[in-house]
């Protein structure tokens, strides 16, 4: 549409230059007024038609993880209410910083320090804290995490640690056998005197209160 206003434009311009009567050059002038116009409004209309191209889709780039280097070595202490750990980094950025408070742990991550990430990581606390109430505190030269707990009291650790010494469930059936197990290891490690003053307790003891643990081995 818009190339056949062009072609006619072309042509009444021609027209236009070899008429000589007014009238004729009037009328042709008019014509070319109106064509310009009709040729403008094919053009915006064909713009407005025409898709505009679909912006490419960056590429997904993958982020990196991000290696940390690993907080082991802290100092604590407590009151009755909250616990207080002092951690050694300097040039930590309050805005660079990443916590994660939770019942019975705490995440402290902090990033792009002298080009280096550090975490402070505890996955099970020793009793319960406060996750709302936690905050960390940026010093010069070092970094304080507070840590309010649950339930007022003393905490003999920071991290949980399970009981190694399982209850002996046979011992617990016969309370005598851990004693007799330990009289025995003395009888047979000791010297005449121990074994001696041994058999002569377990002897007394031989008026049917208890049976003799040491049988075979005098």
């Amino acid at each position: 549409m818009a190339e056949d206003f062009e072609l006619d434009l072309e042509e009444l311009r021609h027209l236009q230059s070899i008429a000589k009567r007014p009238r004729i050059v009037s009328l042709i002038s008019s014509e070319i007024r109106n064509l310009e116009k009709l040729s403008k409004a094919a053009v915006s209309t064909s713009t407005l038609q025409t898709p505009a191209p679909l912006p490419t889709p960056a590429s997904a780039t993958s982020t990196p993880a991000l290696n940390y280097v690993t907080l082991g070595s802290f100092s604590w202490d407590q009151d009755n209410e909250k616990v207080k750990i002092y951690v050694s980094l300097e040039g930590v950025e309050q805005e660079k910083m990443d916590t994660l408070f939770k019942p019975t742990s705490i995440d402290v991550k902090f990033h792009e320090v002298q080009g280096k990430n550090y975490r402070c990581a505890i996955p099970k606390l020793n009793k319960e804290i406060v996750p709302e109430k936690c905050k960390v505190v940026i010093k010069p030269t070092r970094v304080i995490i507070t840590l309010f707990k649950a339930s007022k009291g003393n905490w003999l650790d920071l991290k949980f640690k399970e009981d190694k010494l399982k209850p002996d469930l046979d011992k617990e059936r016969d309370p005598m056998a851990g004693i007799m197990d330990l009289m025995k290891n003395m009888y047979e490690e000791g010297d005449d005197e121990m074994k001696q003053t041994i058999a002569k307790a377990w002897s007394d003891a031989r008026s049917g209160k208890t049976a003799d643990p040491l049988k075979g081995y005098h």
